[in-house]
């Protein structure tokens, strides 16, 4: 099973003890404030901790490379990376990340549990470039894809309407060349110990 190690984080496989945990952060209270930011305008629907558990299940046997891993801090799950190919036959590749307690925003933790995630998917997918997508709502996620070299490819203004106001869907994305010459400033990949 792969755990990568970070400065800060580690990313590992999801377990079935991170499933409960998972269930309160996502459902736990009415008002989350983390979804205030991932794409708010789609309803986050009711489930119950039974159906949440079956549907990650798929997670627990999936194979390398994991489709999910856990944003685990000091010992504690605080998030997830994930991917999904919106076109597999052409390659194309989109990875998101949430880290659910605010308490652990603005620390760089996503930052850098990006950078890794990133990383990961071009040592381990036949891939040219990693894509992300998020909304002008989001600006803390827009520094983070622009501090570790993600590129704006697209914007589509005023697309998103949420509470009363229109907001623009962001593209951005790094071609493996591009991260190769990134990587090497980021302050993550510095004496970082190594994966197992």
């Amino acid at each position: 099973m792969t755990v990568i190690k970070g400065k800060n984080v580690i990313l590992r496989p999801l377990k079935e003890s991170d499933i409960p945990i998972l269930y309160r952060y996502i459902y736990g209270k009415e008002h989350t404030e983390w979804k205030k930011y991932d794409a708010p305008y789609y309803p986050l629907e009711p489930m119950s901790l039974e159906a949440f558990a079956s549907a990650m299940e798929k997670h627990l046997r999936k194979k390398e490379p994991p489709g999910r891993m856990i944003i685990e801090h000091l010992g504690e799950a605080i998030g997830t990376v994930n991917y999904y190919w919106e076109d597999e036959s052409t390659r194309w590749l989109e990875a998101g990340i949430v880290i659910y307690p605010s308490r652990f925003w603005s620390r760089g933790l996503g930052t850098e549990a990006l950078a890794l995630w990133i990383d990961y998917l071009f040592q381990h997918l036949e891939i040219a470039r990693v894509g992300l997508t998020t909304w002008s709502g989001n600006p803390r996620m827009i520094r983070a894809a622009e501090k570790l070299g993600m590129k704006m490819e697209g914007r589509l203004r005023k697309c998103r309407y949420y509470q009363g106001v229109y907001y623009d869907s962001i593209r951005m994305g790094i071609l493996r060349e591009e991260w190769e010459e990134a990587k090497k400033e980021l302050p993550f990949f510095q004496n970082r110990p190594a994966s197992r």
